[in-house]
């Protein structure tokens, strides 16, 4: 039987690059590719290369030497926040057994760099030995709260129901966590039921939430395919002009996800102003 997910070792050059995300200035991923195979992933997109992002949900690359590269790179570096990770989940499976996302916290922490971390994973709640108040925030990505939704968007993710008592408790520790609303898509997980599930978890945790919507990168649109066709017959073919910036659709939606936040008291804001 043909494992679902591959597993290598790879080698790299550097561990940290400058990041042009809002609010980093800094990214680290820890390995390449990632196993949760959510099929709005846009991650691919990034390598421009047509066999990584077909096949992008089943490898992960563990990067073998990436805390040793860290080290070098860090004494030569002015601080800034780091985020943890961009275009993979620093928590998935593979870390339990290498740790390298640890490790690497770890020396960053040393070094008195800011950290971010984001992820779907409950993994992180291993390291909350490392994770301070001071000098950390911690992301969860809730793309939904509803489980039968979530296996079908992201199949091999932990459930997001997972997540919940950890965001509970990063936040009675006093850590700053935040929840990751995204990608919205049309007609899919755009209903006030889906919002108010998660802004409930934001209130009950004083979390911000950042939100976005599906972004079509090259391949998102074919990996979407099967599922979009089986959900939502003939939506996508209206996705792209549904998920423009400046679309009707997209103005209607911030309005309402915005002033359901401002009711209950809860911090927002859009992923990409």
């Amino acid at each position: 039987m043909v494992p679902l997910v591959s597993y290598s070792n790879i080698v790299c050059k550097n561990a940290i690059s400058r990041s042009n995300l809002p609010g980093l200035d800094y990214s680290l991923n820890p390995y390449f590719g990632c196993e949760h195979g959510c099929i709005y992933c846009y991650s691919p997109s990034v390598f421009r290369d047509n066999e990584i992002a077909k096949n992008w949900g089943k490898f992960v690359k563990a990067k073998i030497n990436v805390v040793e590269i860290l080290d070098n790179q860090l004494k030569k570096l002015p601080k800034g926040i780091v985020g943890i990770s961009t275009v993979t989940d620093p928590y998935q499976p593979l870390e339990g057994k290498l740790q390298l996302t640890r490790k690497c916290i770890e020396l960053l922490s040393t070094q008195k760099f800011p950290i971010s971390i984001q992820t779907k994973s409950p993994l992180v709640l291993r390291d909350k030995d490392l994770i301070r108040s001071e000098g950390f925030d911690v992301g969860f990505t809730i793309t939904t709260l509803k489980e039968d939704l979530a296996r079908k968007l992201q199949p091999r993710a932990p459930s997001p129901s997972s997540l919940v008592q950890v965001i509970e408790e990063f936040s009675d520790r006093g850590i700053n966590t935040w929840i990751f609303l995204g990608p919205i898509i049309p007609e899919i997980n755009d209903d006030e039921d889906s919002f108010l599930q998660i802004i409930d978890l934001a209130e009950k945790t004083k979390s911000e939430i950042i939100y976005d919507k599906l972004n079509l990168r090259p391949w998102v649109l074919d990996s979407m395919a099967s599922f979009l066709e089986k959900e939502r017959p003939g939506l996508k073919d209206r996705l792209p002009s549904l998920v423009t910036r400046d679309s009707d659709y997209w103005h209607r939606l911030k309005v309402k996800l915005e002033d359901l936040c401002l009711k209950r008291g809860v911090r927002y804001k859009a992923a990409f102003p």
